[in-house]
């Protein structure tokens, strides 16, 4: 168990973890999803409303809660992945405009190369 930054853990190579959320978070931003999330709660509700023995009515909301916790796990890892990204492209942007307002050249340009595609590296 680590407590770093998800960026922080695997050095410059993205784990099967980190592709895992990434994949997470663009499933559960499309219809289809939303969709599957719908089936989920009907499906919960008619279990209750159609008085099913204890077992059925816990099992279907343990399913729910594990769908749940799964889902919060990959996608805070996708967006702190993302968040990071963003910060190393600002402090690109703000080195880069630093040197060209000081009338330097040199590595905040190449930095800020670097940063562009970011987002999708990690």
């Amino acid at each position: 168990m680590t407590l770093r930054h998800p960026v922080d853990r695997g050095g410059s190579e993205r784990g099967r973890f980190a592709e895992l959320a990434e994949r997470a978070s663009h499933f559960t931003s499309s219809p289809s999803f939303f969709t599957l999330c719908l089936a989920l709660v009907a499906l919960f509700i008619a279990v209750h409303l159609a008085h099913l023995p204890l077992d059925i009515q816990l099992l279907a909301g343990h399913f729910m809660s594990a769908v749940t916790l799964l889902l919060l796990a990959l996608l805070k890892n996708s967006e702190l992945r993302a968040e990071h990204a963003i910060q190393r492209k600002l402090d690109a942007l703000a080195a880069a405009l630093l040197e060209s307002r000081e009338g330097q050249g040199g590595k905040a340009a190449e930095d800020l190369r670097k940063a562009i595609r970011l987002d999708e590296e990690t």
